[in-house]
């Protein structure tokens, strides 16, 4: 029989509805049902391309004996952290601070008040490696829940206190300057893996904000040691087992240093931010093989996330069947040479084997290899290479293929819009323009809808019942804006500045300092915030980068006035820890150089607004159009004429503006095109 979990739209609770664990979603009543049967509630938190989450619900969740123990002594609440980032938070901090490490699952015991009192990730069904059985975990719970439920109390108290003690540090006194990105990428610099790339020892994750950075860095001040840092990381990850050699995109990183072993997850986030990555370095230096990666990631997102409903689906499992039918990591994109032999017979396997770095013994388990480019195969015929790489895919797509989880994440599709959009306009291809554009229709249509707020999931078309978080309004409205500078339609201009003022109303806190949760969201034991950029840009620094630009495009005082105040607390942490504010400091390079702004009385799609688009100033923002109505769509083209009837272009930056010029070859020196 199904549990509650059956009416939910979360993939990745829908895989837990047939659990004989009687799951309740996170909701008001589940700790209702706590208080009234005097029991503790179970808090499990995963994602559905979570491998350790799916081994621990085959083990545990799916087991009928721990299943009774558990219905009977607890009220057991699932949580799709991509649903829930907000609970994820704050329980996650909790254990991170008891335990000293995190990761998911999450399994968190709870008062009836949703005070935590137990933590963990991971429970074996058996006791081993100094770890207790998750069936001794739960007995071990319930006796002290019985017998000293005093002391339960005393140590849920102390941790909610010591949480909401927590308040956030930021840095107030002005904004990040020189000095500060300065002293990041010395920092940078220290932690840089000369020999692979990257930064930091294994597990190694793509440096995406980090790298853009860099590349804003090496646009403002010339400093070749950042541009070789940003380039290097990123032949070095293309060339990688990390990208899928055959399919385009990324995984979510890799085991080792070296970029070799992936952990085979792809996310859509990583995708859309690696997709721009690499279109921006080609943007710097003309680099094929970047033009490369950022088209063929691009088409994989959009030939293997896209929905029906034309938004982006969040990720595709890290397992499927292999050959015998047993689930495992990695089965659909690993390779044997006999499986290489099975495809493309005996020279071109050879060949193969060469190039893509596949061998005997094997690089994964089981003699296995995963493909990449270890680059000592001397000059390739590249007509061989096409060849056989696609007979290889053709030969793939037979495999068994990875679960794929359907939600779409409106901070996340945000993420693939910017990246499809000015992916689109580089190497013009319009029909990424257009799945953009699609994107972002279904954003306003169903995650907008009638509340004229921003909803966190869709699936299926249908919204989900959860409250946009900052994250959600700063990259949607990243996403906007970068659509509004490439196809010239200033409805995502105006969209943008919606969500915009909803973080001034409902995100902002005194001194500049933001929030990740709105004021009016569900009240947790803590409000969450956290500025430091992980996997994606944080809420903070997201919100910092829009609230920017779009300043820039409208001269809005109120918006810079947020932004600035936002980016104090990159001032703070941009010095101390650059790997994990890279966003931030991405979007310090552009408050820095100003950032600019560039109108085009001109054709959108003309040369002007190419070269335009393709300038390198750090965070410039792009307006494009001609006609009466132009002004009426970007108050930067406001009297802003064509100089003899030629298309013109004008650049200011602080209040200050540069004559106009018809001529493409001098606004690209404008912009360090």
């Amino acid at each position: 029989m199904a549990n509650r979990l059956a009416q939910t739209t979360s993939p990745y609770l829908l895989q837990h509805a047939d659990n004989p664990v009687d799951w309740w979603p996170w909701s008001p009543e589940a700790f209702e049902e706590a208080r009234k049967r005097d029991v503790p509630v179970l808090l499990s938190v995963g994602y559905a391309s979570c491998h350790w989450c799916h081994v621990m619900a085959h083990e545990s969740f799916e087991d009928e004996t721990v299943a009774a123990y558990l219905n009977a002594h607890f009220v057991p609440v699932k949580v799709d952290r991509e649903e829930r980032p907000d609970v994820d938070a704050v329980y996650m901090e909790a254990v991170q601070a008891a335990t000293g490490h995190g990761g998911w699952p999450m399994t968190v015991f709870l008062t009836a008040d949703a005070e935590p009192f137990y933590f963990g990730t991971y429970f074996p069904p058996e006791a081993r490696h100094g770890s207790p059985s998750f069936q001794q975990v739960l007995e071990g719970v319930v006796a002290a829940w019985t017998d000293r439920r005093e002391e339960v109390a005393e140590v849920a108290g102390r941790i909610v206190a010591d949480l909401a003690g927590r308040s956030l540090v930021h840095g107030g006194d002005g904004v990040p300057g020189e000095q500060e990105t300065a002293q990041a990428l010395l920092g940078l610099t220290r932690e840089y893996d000369e020999q692979h790339g990257g930064f930091g020892g294994a597990p190694k994750f793509p440096p995406s904000m980090a790298v853009e950075f860099l590349l804003r860095h090496y646009a403002r001040t010339g400093s070749e040691g950042a541009l070789q840092m940003a380039a290097d990381t990123c032949s070095a990850m293309a060339r990688g087992g990390i990208y899928d050699q055959l399919g385009g995109g990324f995984a979510r990183y890799s085991v080792d240093r070296e970029w070799v072993v992936p952990h085979f997850e792809k996310m859509l986030y990583d995708n859309a931010l690696l997709c721009r990555v690499y279109a921006h370095l080609w943007r710097t230096t003309g680099s094929d093989e970047a033009r490369r990666i950022a088209l063929e990631t691009a088409d994989f997102m959009v030939r293997e996330l896209r929905t029906a409903e034309g938004g982006f689906a969040s990720a595709l499992d890290a397992d499927s069947e292999d050959a015998d039918g047993r689930h495992v990591e990695g089965a659909f994109y690993v390779w044997t040479p006999g499986q290489l032999r099975e495809v493309l017979g005996e020279d071109d396997a050879a060949f193969a084997a060469a190039y893509f770095g596949v061998t005997e013994e094997g690089t994964f388990e089981e003699g296995s290899s995963v493909l990449r480019l270890p680059g000592d195969t001397g000059p390739v015929d590249a007509a061989r290479v096409a060849d056989v790489r696609a007979r290889l895919l053709a030969a793939r797509e037979e495999r068994p293929r990875p679960g794929r989880d359907d939600k779409v994440v409106a901070a996340w599709n945000g993420l693939a819009i910017a990246a499809l959009a000015e992916t689109g306009a580089y190497f013009d291809r319009p029909d990424l323009v257009e799945r953009a554009t699609e994107a972002a229709d279904l954003l306003v249509r169903v995650h907008l809808g009638e509340v004229a707020r921003l909803t966190r999931t869709s699936k299926d078309g249908s919204a989900g019942d959860n409250a946009g978080v900052l994250e959600d309004y700063g990259d949607v409205a990243e996403g906007f804006l970068a659509l509004a500078a490439v196809t010239g339609e200033g409805a995502w201009l105006e969209f943008a500045g919606f969500l915009l003022d909803i973080v001034l109303e409902q995100f902002t806190g005194e001194g500049g300092q933001l929030y990740d949760t709105a004021h009016d969201a569900e009240q947790l034991i803590r409000r969450p915030q956290d500025p430091t950029d992980s996997a994606t840009p944080s809420g903070w620094t997201a919100a910092a980068g829009a609230l920017l630009s779009y300043a820039a495009y409208t001269g809005s005082e109120a918006h810079r006035t947020a932004a600035e105040g936002a980016l104090g607390v990159v001032k703070a942490l941009g010095p101390r820890v650059p790997r994990f504010v890279g966003w931030g400091l991405a979007v310090a390079e552009a408050l820095l150089d100003g950032p600019r702004e560039v109108a085009v009385a001109g054709p959108v799609g003309g040369e002007l607004h190419r070269t335009a688009l393709l300038g390198r100033a750090p965070g410039a923002v792009v307006a494009a159009g001609e006609g009466p109505g132009a002004g009426a769509e970007f108050p930067l083209l406001v009297d802003r004429p064509q100089v003899g009837g030629e298309p013109t272009a004008y650049v200011c930056r602080h209040f200050v503006c540069d004559a106009p010029t018809t001529d493409a070859g001098e606004l690209a020196a404008k912009l360090g095109g």
